[in-house]
């Protein structure tokens, strides 16, 4: 659907990825180029005993590898799964641990720091790909990828799949345990290719500029697979934020629709808006944001900088793709997610004694749920059957996010009905940060929390307690952030950190978030009856 049907149709000379180098490089491939290349790792996958159903994850920055791995993964009929490049050695083993990984794409830089100590306890990985060996020496159990794509026919008949069979795993992080596996199956590519239609008014042949990371469900639902089976030009830009370069991006390559993220737009706002005004950018007709609420400031923003307004829509690594929108034909309300996509049924409702009851008052806060049955659902959370269930109550998918519905039909986005962070865009777990806290000698207990920020939404903040022995001092703070950043990587690790004597704990031995973020921001404590003592 997004590779070979457009050679086959007599479009494979049409342009279909311009990447763009951090360094000023632009390459262009064709759908040609990709038909070859998709082809080529599939034969690598099948000459290395990776089998259907295996599953085939990456470790990699926007490169071009990365893009042909994934949809090479998908031709051979294995499952995909990208990992974020800035995860530390930890968050990386533990998600290829819960998809049971049969191979690896990455670089040898990566490998060497993240995946090379635990390698030989991981039986189920057969082999590792490093996309930059250049012919040198390898470390053991790995091979050059560009050397065994090179021996492969550029020919390979696409694996015949049916609308269940796996096709992508992304994880999320829960509030407690591991980080969930969301499975999603080849017939998600119809709801990617329709939803793209509605949400993001793409069209065949648009230059299609979607920022978010490949190593997040946004940037492979629509930073891959979307744009291409619509047949649109996809802008990859491998470089980092920087406000000039991305100014010069949507002119230069005359970039038709652009999707990105409310903590890129709140960096643009503090740039200033005369830097867009001073740009041309005739080619740009519309403009998306997603990953945290947008909020109405920046709407109103991106009409003086821009002349049109960004488009927020809301979905979740569940639902695969955008479930409610603010429409390019419709007006848009700042501050909303917008109205449900067609095919897609939205409600609020409230939980009631292991039923739901839906809430028919307008503007009555809740919790938003979707009517089970489009194609890119979640089908499991790997390994967990139980937590899966958990999700749904009769023919509701419970999204726990809180939200209301005006009498427009327009949905509010309310706030998290857990204790999940979002930072840059970024879904973080405080277990995960806590455990890896806890690994320092100093720490012998911990908490995290998400503190409200003008420019990422949240960010994360850590209280520890300190083991005996140990003082309270500048450096060891900085000690505990260092290690906390080399395990997980400073897109998760915490901002902040505040030693405490205690943590306040109920009385079966949770700790309290909640209480802690209530007496930071000063709000109401709420209900405490459960609180054992701060000890």
């Amino acid at each position: 659907e997004a590779v070979d049907r457009h050679v086959e149709h007599g479009k494979g000379s049409n342009l279909a990825l311009r990447w763009l180098g951090r360094r000023g490089e632009v390459h262009d491939f064709t759908y040609n180029d990709l038909q070859i290349g998709t082809s080529r790792f599939a034969n690598v996958l099948a000459d290395h005993g990776i089998k259907r159903n295996d599953s085939v994850f990456s470790l990699l920055g926007r490169v071009p590898e990365l893009y042909i791995a994934a949809l090479g993964t998908l031709k051979h009929g294995s499952v995909y799964s990208p990992l974020f490049s800035a995860f530390g050695p930890d968050p990386v083993r533990m998600r290829m641990e819960i998809g049971a990984s049969a191979a690896l794409v990455t670089t040898k830089a990566l490998y060497k720091r993240k995946v090379e100590a635990w390698r030989n306890k991981f039986p189920s990985l057969k082999c590792v790909f490093l996309i930059d060996a250049h012919g040198e020496d390898l470390p053991p159990g790995t091979f050059d990828l560009a050397s065994e794509m090179e021996r492969q026919p550029g020919t390979f008949a696409t694996a015949d799949t049916r609308p269940e069979d796996r096709a992508l795993i992304h994880f999320t992080s829960g509030t407690t345990g591991r980080p969930k596996g969301a499975l999603h199956v080849h017939e998600a590519v119809v709801a990617h290719a329709a939803t793209a239609r509605f949400a993001l008014d793409l069209r065949e042949g648009d230059v299609f500029w979607c920022t978010a990371d490949p190593g997040w469900v946004t940037g492979t639902s629509y930073g891959i697979i979307a744009p291409l089976v619509l047949g649109a030009v996809m802008i990859v830009d491998e470089g980092e934020f920087d406000a000039e370069r991305w100014y010069e991006i949507l002119e230069t390559h005359k970039v038709n629709v652009w999707y990105t993220a409310p903590t890129a737009i709140r960096m643009l706002m503090k740039y200033g808006e005369e830097h867009a005004r001073s740009r041309e950018f005739a080619h740009l007709r519309f403009m998306a944001s997603v990953g945290e609420p947008l909020n109405p400031e920046a709407v109103m923003w991106s009409v003086r900088a821009f002349g049109m307004p960004f488009h927020d829509n809301w979905w979740q690594t569940e639902t695969g793709g955008i479930m409610i929108a603010n429409f390019a034909a419709e007006d848009v309300k700042p501050g909303s997610m917008g109205r449900p996509l067609p095919g897609i049924e939205a409600g609020i409702v409230e939980r009631q004694n292991g039923t739901v009851r839906e809430i028919t008052q307008e503007d009555q806060p809740g919790e938003l749920a979707l009517k089970v049955g489009w194609p890119s659902m979640l089908r499991g959370y790997l390994n967990e059957e139980e937590r899966y269930r958990k999700c749904f109550s009769g023919d509701w998918y419970l999204t726990g996010d809180l939200a209301y519905r005006d009498g427009d039909g327009y949905f509010w986005f309310v706030g998290r009905a857990d204790d999940l962070i979002k930072s840059a865009g970024h879904l973080i777990g405080p277990f995960e940060v806590e455990s890896a806290l806890m690994e320092h000698e100093a720490v012998a207990e911990a908490a995290v929390i998400g503190l409200p920020d003008e420019t990422a939404g949240e960010i994360v903040k850590a209280y520890v307690v300190l083991n005996p022995g140990f003082s309270e001092s500048e450096a060891l703070v900085r000690d505990i952030m260092a290690h906390a950043r080399k395990r997980l990587g400073p897109a998760v690790a915490p901002r902040l950190i505040e030693p405490r004597n205690a943590l306040p704990h109920t009385r079966s031995g949770k700790v309290m978030r909640r209480l802690l973020k209530a007496r930071e921001l000063g709000l109401p404590e709420g209900d405490t009856s459960t609180l054992e003592n701060d000890r």
